[in-house]
């Protein structure tokens, strides 16, 4: 069993900064693929970013790509996402998310380790 636990949130105005932590606890973390994805009301989970379990393969939304930068520090147990020029639109709860699949998944079926999420608000 795998448990993830967010931080970093907060509420910062558009071109702002933040940087989202995920702690992993439970079983070997070198091993896992980690996700960020992201949930606004009314609104399907959408993904964000993932990290390959060896921090060399990552890929990206569209939307983020060249905005948010994802890495992890396996030696803390921990997943990274910086996130610059921040926007209005990117307003949501943040999860991480893990997986032990072979290749990195934009879907949230692929997921099997959650957790419970980190609220980001930024205003115009």
């Amino acid at each position: 069993q795998v448990q993830l636990v967010e931080s970093g949130g907060g509420s910062v105005q558009a071109g702002g900064s933040l940087r989202l932590s995920c702690v992993a606890s439970g079983r070997t973390f070198s091993g896992l693929n980690v996700g960020w994805f992201r949930q606004s009301p009314s609104q399907e989970r959408e993904f964000v970013a993932t990290i390959g379990w060896s921090g060399g393969w990552t890929t990206y939304a569209d939307s983020v790509k060249g905005r948010f930068t994802i890495s992890r520090d396996n030696a803390k147990n921990t997943v990274y996402l910086q996130m610059h020029s921040l926007k209005p639109e990117d307003t949501a709860v943040y999860y991480c998310a893990a997986n032990r699949q072979t290749v990195l998944s934009r879907s949230t079926l692929d997921y099997h380790y959650w957790g419970q999420g980190t609220q980001v608000t930024v205003s115009s």
